[in-house]
C-alpha cells in the first residue's frame, strides 16, 4: 500500500505567505480528520535547547494552532523532559526554554504548554506493545490521555539514528526519563586508550558525570552511561566507539517500539508534519547549531509516520551539499547524505523495522501542492 505524503516549497508570493501556505498544507493532507470538536490535542514539538537556533519557528507553529483551533479543538504544546542535564530536564526549566525560545502562551495564540511527562519526567503510562525488544514502553502520560496528537518534527541529522524526524519525535520525543533510558540502555560507548590524548572534552560535556580521567586516559563508567553519545561527538581523536552492528540496531528497533506505544490509542487520531529546514547535522538537543548541511527543501505532511519520514530522507539526499559543513561525503544529489555524516549508522533500519511492526509504510505518493499566484 501506497501512502500520501503532501509537499510544500518555501516559494511565497504576496497573494500566499509561508505560514498561509502551511495551513493549506495540513488541511489539504487531511488534518481536520483526526479532530473533533473539543479534542484536547497534543501538538508535540521540540523546543529547541538553550542556544540551539535550528528548532522549527514559532511563527509556523502558531498557524498550526490556528489551524487546529478551526476545527474546535483545544491544542495543547508538549514534549517530554530530557534523560541528560540540560535546560530541558526538569518543566519548570522546560516551560523556561520554551518561552525565551519564542513559545510563549500569548505568541501561540493562548495555547498552554504542558509537559508530558510532568515535574521531574515521571509521570509516565505503562503502555503494553509485546514487540522484539519491549513488552512494555513508558510514555508520558499527557501524550498518552490526550484525544488527538499532532507530530511536528524538525528533520535533520542525529548522531545515534542518523537522522531525527517524526518517528524520532514519537518514540524518543514522547518517553518519559525511563523510556529514554531504555532506549538508550545497550548504548554504551568504549574509549580507545591508544588513542585517547587525555583532553577531557567528554568529560567536560558528559551529561551523566559518567566519564573521569586516570592517569591522563579517560574512562565510562557504564553504571552511569546513560547512552546519549555525546562523548562521541566531542572526541577530537575519534577514540569513543560504539558496537555499532549489535548496539544501534537495536536502539533504533527500541525507539520504533515506543513510537508504537505512543500511536497505541491514537488509531486515525494522529497527524505528522515534518519541517526539512535549517537541516543541521546533528541534534536539536545541543546548546549550539551548526550550518546546514543542505538548502532549505519544503515542508511534508501526512497521516503515515514511515512515509513522511522516507520521503525526507529522499528529499534532502536529491540535494547538492552546501560547502563549508561538517558533511565531507556524499555530496553530490542522490548520494545518501546521512551515511555521509554517520557512516556507520543504518538508518534505513528504523524504517524496514517501523513499517514490520506495523506503523506504516515506506512507500509513498509525493504530492505537491501548488504555489498559489495572481492570474494576468
Amino acid at each position: 500500500m501506497t501512502a500520501d505524503v503532501f509537499f510544500m516549497d518555501l516559494e511565497a508570493t504576496s497573494r500566499e505567505n509561508l505560514p498561509e501556505k502551511l495551513s493549506r498544507l495540513v488541511k489539504k493532507a487531511g488534518i481536520e480528520n483526526i479532530l473533533k470538536e473539543n479534542d484536547l490535542t497534543a501538538v508535540k514539538i521540540h523546543f529547541g535547547e538553550q542556544g540551539n537556533t535550528a528548532y522549527i519557528r514559532p511563527v509556523f507553529i502558531r498557524k498550526i494552532i490556528q489551524t487546529i483551533k478551526k476545527y474546535k479543538a483545544a491544542p495543547f504544546l508538549t514534549d517530554a523532559n530530557t534523560l541528560y542535564v540540560g535546560t530541558r530536564s526538569n518543566s519548570v526549566a522546560h516551560i523556561h526554554t520554551a518561552i525565551e525560545n519564542g513559545f510563549s502562551y500569548s505568541s501561540m495564540d493562548s495555547t498552554p504548554i504542558i509537559i508530558a511527562d510532568g515535574l521531574m519526567g515521571k509521570s509516565e503510562t505503562k503502555v503494553t506493545v509485546n514487540q522484539k525488544n519491549c513488552s512494555h514502553v513508558y510514555i508520558g502520560s499527557e501524550v498518552i490521555s490526550a484525544n488527538s496528537l499532532v507530530s511536528v518534527a524538525h528533520f535533520k541529522g542525529h548522531e545515534l539514528s542518523g537522522f531525527g524526524g517524526t518517528l524520532k519525535n514519537l518514540g524518543m520525543g514522547c518517553a518519559s526519563r525511563r523510556g529514554k533510558l531504555d532506549m538508550h540502555s545497550n548504548v554504551s560507548p568504549k574509549i580507545k586508550r591508544k588513542t585517547c590524548i587525555g583532553c577531557s572534552e567528554c568529560e567536560k560535556h558528559c551529561p551523566a558525570s559518567a566519564i573521569y580521567l586516570e592517569e591522563k586516559k579517560a574512562y565510562i563508567d557504564k553504571n552511569k552511561c546513560i547512552g546519549c553519545g555525546e562523548c562521541i561527538v566531542r572526541c577530537p581523536t575519534q577514540s569513543v566507539n560504539i558496537n555499532w552492528n549489535q548496539t544501534i540496531p537495536v536502539f533504533l528497533e527500541k525507539m520504533m517500539e515506543y513510537s508504537l506505544g505512543v500511536l497505541k490509542n491514537k488509531e486515525k487520531k494522529a497527524f505528522f508534519i515534518n519541517f526539512i529546514t535549517d537541516i543541521s547535522p546533528k541534534c536539536d538537543c545541543l546548546s549550539y547549531s551548526e550550518f546546514p548541511i543542505v538548502n532549505n527543501v519544503g515542508i511534508l505532511a501526512s497521516t503515515d509516520p514511515v512515509a513522511i519520514d522516507q520521503a525526507s530522507a529522499d528529499l534532502v539526499n536529491q540535494q547538492t551539499a552546501l560547502p563549508g559543513t561538517i558533511l565531507q561525503t556524499n555530496l553530490a544529489p542522490g548520494e545518501d547524505k546521512f551515511r555521509g555524516l554517520y557512516p556507520a549508522v543504518d538508518w534505513e533500519h528504523q524504517l524496514d523495522y517501523a513499517q514490520k511492526i506495523g506503523l506504516g509504510t515506506r512507500e509513498y505518493k509525493l504530492i505537491k501542492l501548488k504555489t498559489l499566484t495572481y492570474k494576468k
